[in-house]
């Protein structure tokens, strides 16, 4: 081979040696050379012919042989000659590459004896090898010829490409154009035969790591450069990436980067690691330790020594059971999933669990303590702690305000409040201007709130906050999920992210002005201004937004559960999003359920709008068509994906429950829970009366057990049902419950919780108060499950600040000598009194009371004459009977309802014991 078309066999032993790590000799790329013009390549590169030599094996391959007669370009480096020191050899550098015509397609070589003949310096030799472990390789290798594998001519004969030129044994392609860096390996020949291999497939070697490396080979998940190729989404391998790809290096057409194969042989994100987790339930433990073994870790219980980290959960643990060592990482939970969704290990000074420093915060209910004798007093107090507590509850008809983070306000409203809810401050991609609207708050709100009023406040802030949560769930979910160049590659396919997303971002554009319109309504209020033509105006694009979303969302929902299950990076990606605060900790199911929730809701909100409009206002034949409009979209909703069984269960309530209004039979309406609870107030009911409360998705259904049942119930069908064991009382929409109070336990108070309620059309709040008596529900859990609701009823995210723990002497909640013999027969003796009064007050007698007791006679005395008693009993009963004005208990207003039963706040303090 001639001396001056390759390097010299000094100048290839330098190469050798430093391949293993950077050096601009060996790395020489095609980018990097100088091309000459056509003159001063002729000038400066002798005339040599090119050809292929095929050795022993090679020569037989006659699949080989015809790739060859294709090939009719090879390239061929041009060599520049550096002078250096007297009896020091020249250095030859590569100065440029050019394509030369093959002259001579194939010669045949059988052993290394033919070689000297060959090896002529008038011939750019190439030698193509079938074995690079044989003898014939090794000693084509020293003597510094270029040598190729079968796979590189059937590669460039397939591509239609001239033979490449590689300073090193080039065998196949499958590496080609990637550019390696090794990081904790010790034993160096281990690290020789990988770089090696990774040479004779065509890859690149960087001794430092920096952003042209595509790949990084990790023996450990230490040290500085796995934690750079972690922050710039560089795929970190095995070594067995490259062992592998070698075994496949005569397979046409593999490359060694391609995800299928590469993602087999990824460092896992717990390699090398073994994890404890504190403060978890046991069904998100089991999940968790099932996570690690799938992502290469192992897991130990809490405090064992061979633990590498301690996975907290923060909002449950507030200090740790034992100090732990220095070695040992104390991380949050965000730490594992984020390690998980990355699919590679975070680094862990971010996610440190920092034990809390600050005291408990007091609950400033405490100031208002009620232990005074005096009873007026008392009553006062109580009166003023609830209005305090609820100032904060009403829901501003204007967007609110950001609490300002640094404050940490003991007063009941800033522990309390409701309203304020933390807007979202997410980075993924381009807030809508609708979330960064600066709003008109400064408008002062009418002295005198009318009912219209309060109703079209609800009906703005609802659709305000339900905007708020369409913008979280594309902000946080979609944005993120559609982003290029996501770290480790896409979490979901794009027919995925379209299926669980569908019309998302559509319905989020109209509400987006159906918001601002009532804003501008709202901030300028007037009573003769039209709400209806504000979703007339807008019907059109419902239509054609909601259907598509609300058809398809069982299979958004199917789409999000099996996604979840079979990629372990959505499922870390939902839970790191889902513990956000601007999810209120819901799931993106429970989230994605509000558009079929919505509309139904904004209905409900018209007509209630309706009812308290003037007959003369023009908005109420608007209101009436923009109703309309709605039922119009919610008749292309397909009709089989209602669910019958809650529907089912509705009927078997209204059955139970004597008097039960026919308004709570509704098509968006289900059942969620049914608990059985003791009245602690004289509010719903008198203390110690058995209640039972009927919890659906968007209002209460409050009932007390029947003293007395008369008669059964036959349907049109002729099916006998049993007889109603329950009397209605009130069906309450969540949306009138400010707080719900969680009575701490006592000795004198176990089980009791409490609902603030304030009617939409009175400044007075009423306190009910509740002793649960079935043990199957814990009282955490049915608290939870309400506030959930009452969040969803409004559209707010913070569910859990609905909640509120209380001592029970704050509000004179007690369950003391509730079963005692004296507490149920000063019970029995108020119930007589008041079948007394009332028997001697036909102004209070209710009309259907009077009838039935009217039937009743009359049909006991069917059969035989009546006596002069009975005629005189009929006589005063058909008297009474005529008596008019009075309406039925379950058809009262809220307001009536609380004036008749607790006479408002400023009487309703003092319980019976």
């Amino acid at each position: 081979m001639a001396e001056n078309s390759l390097s010299s066999c000094t100048g290839r032993t330098s190469l050798a040696e430093s391949s293993i790590f950077d050096s601009k000799g060996t790395e020489t790329s095609k980018e990097n050379l100088f091309i000459g013009s056509a003159s001063y390549v002729e000038e400066e590169m002798p005339q040599i012919e090119t050809r292929v030599i095929l050795v022993q094996e090679a020569g037989k391959q006659e699949e080989l042989i015809k790739a060859l007669k294709t090939i009719k370009i090879m390239e061929v480096p041009v060599i520049k000659i550096k002078e250096s020191c007297p009896g020091k050899s020249d250095e030859k550098l590569i100065k440029s590459i050019v394509n030369m015509e093959i002259k001579v397609h194939f010669v045949k070589m059988e052993s290394m004896e033919e070689f000297e003949g060959l090896d002529s310096p008038e011939f750019e030799n190439v030698f193509i090898v079938m074995d690079f472990q044989d003898s014939v390789f090794n000693d084509l290798y020293k003597a510094d010829c270029r040598v190729i594998g079968p796979p590189v001519v059937l590669h460039c004969s397939q591509k239609g490409e001239p033979l490449p030129f590689s300073c090193r044994p080039l065998y196949c392609t499958s590496m080609m154009n990637l550019v390696l860096c090794f990081t904790g390996f010790r034993k160096k020949e281990e690290l020789v035969r990988l770089v090696t291999l990774v040479h004779h497939m065509g890859g690149v070697i960087r001794k430092d790591f920096n952003s042209k490396v595509t790949h990084l080979v990790a023996n450990c998940t230490q040290g500085e450069k796995f934690r750079v190729a972690v922050s710039l989404g560089t795929p970190i391998m095995k070594p067995e990436w490259i062992y592998k790809a070698w075994e496949r290096r005569n397979e046409q057409d593999f490359c060694a980067a391609v995800d299928d194969f590469r993602n087999e042989f990824k460092v896992p994100p717990f390699q090398d690691c073994v994890l404890s987790f504190l403060g978890f339930s046991d069904e998100e433990k089991t999940n968790m330790e099932e996570m690690t073994k799938m992502q290469g870790g192992n897991y130990l219980s809490v405090g064992d020594e061979r633990c590498t980290h301690l996975i907290v959960e923060e909002n449950i643990v507030k200090e740790l059971p034992f100090e732990p060592s220095k070695k040992l990482y104390v991380v949050k939970q965000e730490w594992f999933w984020g390690s998980i969704q990355m699919d590679a290990r975070a680094g862990e000074t971010m996610y440190l669990y920092e034990k809390a420093n600050t005291p408990e915060l007091k609950k400033s209910v405490s100031l208002l303590s009620l232990n005074t004798p005096n009873s007026t007093r008392k009553r006062r107090r109580l009166k003023e702690t609830l209005a305090q507590l609820s100032r904060e509850t009403d829901m501003s008809p204007f967007p609110p305000r950001k609490r300002p983070s640094a404050e940490h306000s003991l007063s009941i409203g800033s522990l309390l409040d409701i309203s304020n809810t933390p807007e979202s401050s997410i980075n993924y991609g381009e807030t809508p201007k609708s979330c960064t609207k600066s709003s008109k708050n400064s408008t002062p709100v009418p002295s005198k709130q009318s009912a219209r009023w309060q109703v079209a406040k609800e009906l703005y802030q609802t659709e305000s906050n339900y905007v708020n949560i369409l913008a979280t769930i594309i902000q946080l979910f979609q944005v993120p999920l559609e982003e290029e160049g996501q770290r480790g590659g896409p979490i979901l396919a794009p027919e995925e992210i379209k299926t669980i997303f569908g019309s998302i971002p559509d319905i989020f554009d109209v509400h987006t002005k159906i918001k601002d319109d009532l804003e501008d309504l709202m901030v300028n209020w007037d009573e003769s201004k039209s709400i209806g033509d504000i979703f007339l105006k807008y019907s059109k694009d419902l239509i054609k937004t909601y259907p598509p979303f609300v058809n398809f969302f069982e299979m958004s929902k199917e789409t999000i559960i099996k996604c979840e299950k079979q990629k372990p990076r959505f499922h870390a990606f939902l839970k790191i999003n889902q513990a956000k605060p601007e999810c209120g900790r819901q799931s993106l199911v429970e989230l994605l359920i509000r558009p079929v929730q919505r509309l139904p809701s904004v209905a409900l909100l018209l007509n209630d709008l309706k009812k308290h409009t003037a007959d003369e206002n023009p908005d109420k034949s608007t209101l009436e068509k923009a109703i309309g409009s709605l039922k119009e979209v919610m008749t292309h909703i397909n009709e089989d994906k209602r669910k019958t069984e809650a529907q089912k269960q509705i009927f078997d309530v209204v059955y139970e429950v004597d008097g039960c209004p026919a308004n709570l039979l509704s098509s968006h309406r289900s059942l969620v829970q049914r608990i059985e609870t003791v009245s602690l107030g004289e509010h719903p009911c008198d203390r110690g009366e058995q209640v039972t409360l009927f919890l659906f998705n968007d209002c209460l259904e409050i009932a007390r057990k029947r003293h007395k049942v008369i008669g059964t119930f036959r349907s049109p069908h002729g099916h006998t049902r049993p007889p109603a064991s329950l009397k209605h009382i009130h069906l309450m929409p969540l949306s009138q419950i400010k707080k719900v109070l969680d009575i701490r336990e006592t000795e004198d108070c176990h089980n009791a919780f409490a609902l603030l309620v304030r009617p939409p059309t009175e400044q007075a709040n009423v306190l009910l108060s509740f002793q649960m008596t079935a043990d199957e529900l814990p009282k955490e859990n049915w608290l939870k499950m309400l506030c959930r609701h009452i969040a969803n009823t409004i559209c707010k995210a913070d569910a859990e600040n609905l909640i509120y723990t209380a001592d029970p002497e704050t509000f004179e909640v007690n369950t003391k000598d509730m079963d005692s013999t004296l507490s149920r027969a000063s019970r029995a003796i108020k119930k007589t009194s008041k079948k007394v009064t009332r028997a001697f007050s036909f102004s209070k007698t209710p009309k259907r009371a009077l009838r039935r007791a009217l039937m009743t006679s009359h049909s006991s005395m069917e059969g035989r004459s009546p006596s002069s008693n009975d005629k005189h009993v009929m006589s005063r009963l058909s008297s009474t009977s005529s008596l008019a004005g009075i309406p039925s208990p379950s058809l009262v207003s809220l307001p009536s309802f609380f004036e008749r039963r607790s006479h408002t706040l400023s009487r309703s303090t003092t319980h019976l014991i």
